[in-house]
């Protein structure tokens, strides 16, 4: 079968979902067992998947299923609490004294706080924190989740403590055959790893400083009374300022620290800046932008859930240090479990693991301490003291929690097996790469030496698919470097700019876009996020690409590859 044909097959699920849910707005709920059942047929009568493996994949997805929801649980489980205990009122009185203004809290919240929590535990945490938040200080549950999966960019390639680098890239390279180039050449594989995380956090940083304002001007755009962009592009001087202090520090930390701490230091070195300097009207503009009242927003724009948190009232008085507590203690044990190797030890000491389902190969490890459900459920007990709640408080927050829960469940079901039968495609008697690197090899063949411009995209696909930036470079790392390596130029370059593509895509993430809405009780829209947030992933894309072209052809990147060509160069 020619590489052509394979592509279209291999980009059928993609283009069914994007047809059912972009084109006729179905909700996810309709479109993705559709989706499910069109990729287990390809799978199963044009790559020759067997039957075995096809189920097999779709049981390790189920697994991964529950640990997501064990996230989107302790998520909305933490808001609920603080919901009953009073604290979001608080905290919501809070914000508005730092500014009213939405655009303003939007870069502290989203892009800063968020940022920090993608550095700490990533995952799709920081939308799953981030956007019940949004909604709990006034925001439209949409809008929150629109400005939500649109963190899940810049900081995403060193979140989790840097884990799609030093797990994504790293694995997903041939570490013995280059480390072994490196060797001859007298350089290391751990040289050439930080080459990569240096030129990973250069491109985002300069992509990812205009991301605040992206976000400022599609909430004006697509959730302002006016429907405007101008509106959003007004508070440009602080969105930019916004943008630097986090991406100034987050550059300097990958090219000299490494790939742990870009994200973490970024968001706490901009964080108390970007306060500060709201709090002292520095470069905000004199008018101050809101949403129009509630009762104009559209139907579907707002959650039951999001009507519920406004009839919520504070019962004492609480300070505002009390009520941010639960969240300073969720990103401080989240830093503490992925840095302390004795914490990261014990919580990982309760695991529950599946392996080679149905003799294929294949496993799924639940550790549920350890992901981020078991931290925010351990945070809500320590909420429930802390702030004197009552028994019934606490049962009406548990079981409001499950609800949501249970409404994502059903997308989840279809969604996440159907990515595991993609990626575990690899394995089939028709001879055939997996489906991902199908599609990447037909855009490698198809446009030759301007293949830089479209890296970022093959990564951004990956991402789109599995729904995770580790799992695209795992997926797709190699295959950058072997383009790299036939093009004669750097090669470390091109897995950068995989790695930078990669986060990009889990803005476009369908089983993201779905966890995210369930944590503010939105289902059934996820289409409409999508049909939005496409628009940063191709400009991060874009832009990322067209640095990519120009760094590889004009300007000189000394020590960038394991081959002698790179060495003089490329």
């Amino acid at each position: 079968m020619e590489i052509g044909t394979q592509a279209f097959f291999a980009a059928l699920p993609i283009l069914v979902a994007a047809i059912l849910l972009i084109g006729f707005r179905l909700p996810a709920k309709k479109a993705m067992p559709v989706v499910y059942i069109v990729t287990t047929l390809v799978a199963l009568y044009v790559w020759e998947v067997t039957f075995n493996r096809v189920l097999a994949s779709t049981f390790q997805g189920l697994l991964i299923t529950v640990a997501v929801l064990w996230i989107i649980f302790g998520a909305i489980l933490l808001l609920n609490t603080l919901k009953h205990s009073g604290a979001i009122k608080v905290i919501r009185e809070g914000f508005n004294n730092v500014s009213p203004d939405r655009r303003v809290q939007v870069i502290i919240i989203a892009w800063l706080f968020g940022s920090f929590i993608e550095g700490a535990s990533g995952f799709g945490t920081p939308a799953a924190i981030a956007a019940p938040l949004m909604v709990a200080i006034g925001f439209p549950a949409m809008a929150a989740v629109m400005i939500g999966m649109m963190i899940q960019s810049t900081p995403v390639s060193f979140g989790a403590v840097g884990t799609p680098i030093l797990i994504g890239v790293n694995k997903g390279l041939d570490n013995e055959g280059i480390n072994t180039t490196l060797q001859s050449l007298g350089s290391s594989w751990d040289a050439y790893l930080q080459i990569i995380t240096s030129e990973v956090a250069i491109v985002h940083a300069i992509t990812g400083t205009l991301i605040p304002l992206f976000m400022i001007m599609m909430m004006t755009k697509f959730f302002g009374k006016n429907r405007s962009w101008t509106e959003g592009l007004s508070i440009l001087p602080f969105a930019i300022f916004g943008g630097l202090a986090f991406t100034i520090p987050y550059a300097l930390t990958g090219v000299y620290l490494g790939a742990e701490f870009p994200s973490l230091i970024g968001a706490l070195v901009g964080l108390p800046i970007v306060t500060f300097a709201a709090k002292k009207g520095f470069l905000i503009p004199k008018n101050t932008w809101d949403f129009a009242p509630k009762e104009e927003w559209p139907v579907h724009w707002v959650s039951k859930f999001e009507m519920k948190l406004d009839a919520m009232t504070a019962k004492v008085d609480m300070s505002l240090t009390r009520a941010w507590i639960p969240y300073v203690l969720v990103a401080v044990i989240l830093v503490i479990t992925r840095v302390s190797d004795e914490a990261k030890a014990f919580v990982k000491s309760w695991v529950i693991p599946f392996k080679d389902i149905l003799g294929e190969g294949l496993g799924y490890s639940i550790v549920p301490l350890y992901l981020p459900g078991g931290i925010l459920v351990f945070v809500v007990l320590i909420t429930y003291f802390l702030h004197k709640m009552e028994f019934k408080e606490m049962k009406e927050a548990i079981s409001e929690s499950s609800k949501v829960m249970l409404g994502a469940g059903f997308v989840l079901l279809f969604t996440i097996p159907l990515v595991r039968i993609l990626i575990n495609s690899g394995i089939n008697e028709a001879g055939f790469d997996s489906m991902p690197v199908a599609m990447a090899n037909f855009v490698a063949t198809s446009v030759g030496d301007i293949y830089p411009l479209f890296a970022p995209m093959v990564g951004a696909l990956g991402a789109f698919i599995a729904g995770s930036n580790t799992v695209s470079n795992m997926m797709l790392s190699q295959f950058q470097y072997g383009v790299a390596d036939a093009l004669t130029i750097s090669t470390a370059f091109m897995v950068a700019l995989q790695a930078v593509g990669a986060a990009a895509g889990n803005m476009i993430a369908i089983h993201n876009v779905v966890a995210a809405s369930a944590t503010v009780g939105l289902l059934d829209q996820e289409g409409e996020t999508l049909r939005r947030t496409i628009i940063p992933t191709i400009y991060y894309c874009l832009v990322a690409g067209i640095i990519g072209l120009i760094g590889m052809y004009t300007i000189c990147l000394l020590y960038t590859s394991p081959s002698p060509r790179d060495q003089r160069g490329s």
